[in-house]
């Protein structure tokens, strides 16, 4: 069995800070895996009836388990998901839980309550460079092709089937099971539209005529998708200054693979390969932070920068994304730094092995291998 290191210490140390851990991800992208190869782990498919019977009584079940490390998978098939993980975390605290689900804790109307104070979120991220080594395949444009989900990177033949199936099953068992929408036609005709675009800054009234719905009936689309991890909304910096966009997001598909699918990609070009490592800088900073909090900048003159981490009472940090450092130019980081001249500069690049820095006019920036990235988030 692999041994995906970061996330067994991830979880090890959030057991420290809270008995209750809510193991949270999108389909396929291996929870159920990832439990089971924690040592000493009691394991409950939530899915089972048999299983579910047992919990029926939240007291004598959980007696049964004290000082234990259990999984509790698919959670939210049970009636009253947070009775029992509240009666855990207060009356039995020498026993840890894992609970996992698809959405955020809030985000389904199954959860009446969101624990506060009683859990702590680990967010299980499509595949990071650090899996790839667990993996023993570091082949970078392969891991964009075929995407983060293991099952799919680890497949023998390309498994172009498995990614409609894994539709279909996002939309039975997540969506179905925890927002009962309606018109599968129109949310999955928006949900294919969004990978096509991927990256790409939103404007809902593009989308409701061809999914053949309402504008506000695509920003509900597009909560759920946000809630299940499947779409990630990059909201806007601003200090709301009138040169700067400060409503329109831009939307990043969670996964590489499913890009490079709807697109028709079975072999990646050069000029693919910018796209997709700008998504995979994302998915790291999802990983190391754990927050999908990270926003984009852009003003009314058509300059962007690709990503911007803004911590309150911290100076902004500027990120971008090139495959090949000799493709950065200076423009987008300028005219940022115009408006806010305080922070660091990053420019993250594929083809740089020793991180080195230039100054450009007033501008220092830090040119940085991947390795060199991921040290600086932590």
């Amino acid at each position: 069995m692999v041994q995906r290191q970061y996330w067994q210490k991830l979880i090890e140390s959030a057991w420290k800070r809270k008995s209750i851990i809510w193991l949270s991800g999108v389909r396929r992208s291996g929870k159920t895996f990832l439990c089971r190869s924690l040592t000493g782990i009691e394991y409950f498919d939530c899915e089972l009836p048999r299983t579910r019977r047992q919990m029926e009584d939240p007291e004598a079940f959980l007696n049964k388990l004290k000082g234990k490390k259990i999984v509790l998978d698919e959670i939210h098939r049970l009636p009253n998901p947070t009775e029992l993980l509240k009666i855990a975390a207060d009356h039995y605290p020498s026993l840890k839980v894992i609970a996992t689900g698809s959405s955020t804790l809030e985000a389904s109307y199954r959860f009446r309550d969101t624990l506060t104070g009683r859990k702590i979120l680990v967010w299980l991220t499509p595949m990071t460079t650090e899996d790839l080594a667990d993996f023993k395949n570091q082949d970078l444009p392969y891991r964009f092709l075929r995407g983060g989900l293991p099952p799919f990177f680890l497949s023998k033949d390309f498994p172009e089937p498995e990614y409609q199936e894994w539709i279909d099953s996002y939309w039975a068992k997540d969506i179905q099971a925890l927002f009962k929408l309606e018109r599968q036609y129109s949310f999955k005709r928006f949900l294919e539209l969004l990978f096509l675009q991927s990256g790409g800054v939103f404007e809902a009234t593009r989308f409701a005529g061809p999914c053949e719905v309402s504008r506000g009936t695509i920003n509900n689309y597009l909560s759920v998708l946000e809630s299940t991890w499947v779409m990630h909304v990059i909201r806007p910096f601003s200090s709301r200054r009138s040169v700067e966009i400060i409503s329109a997001p831009k939307i990043f598909a969670f996964d590489t693979g499913f890009i490079s699918h709807f697109k028709g990609w079975n072999r990646l070009r050069e000029e693919d390969l910018g796209i997709l490592w700008e998504h995979w800088v994302l998915n790291e900073m999802h990983s190391q932070l754990q927050s999908p909090m990270v926003h984009y900048w852009r003003d009314k003159r058509g300059h962007e920068v690709d990503f911007i981490l803004a911590k309150t009472g911290k100076p902004t940090i500027a990120i971008e994304c090139k495959w090949k450092a000799a493709h950065f130019e200076i423009n987008n980081l300028k005219a940022f730094r115009t408006q806010y001249p305080q922070g660091r500069n990053w420019v993250v690049c594929q083809d740089v092995t020793a991180g080195y820095t230039k100054q450009i006019g007033n501008i220092i920036i830090d040119f940085l291998g991947f390795e060199d990235f991921r040290k600086k988030l932590k």
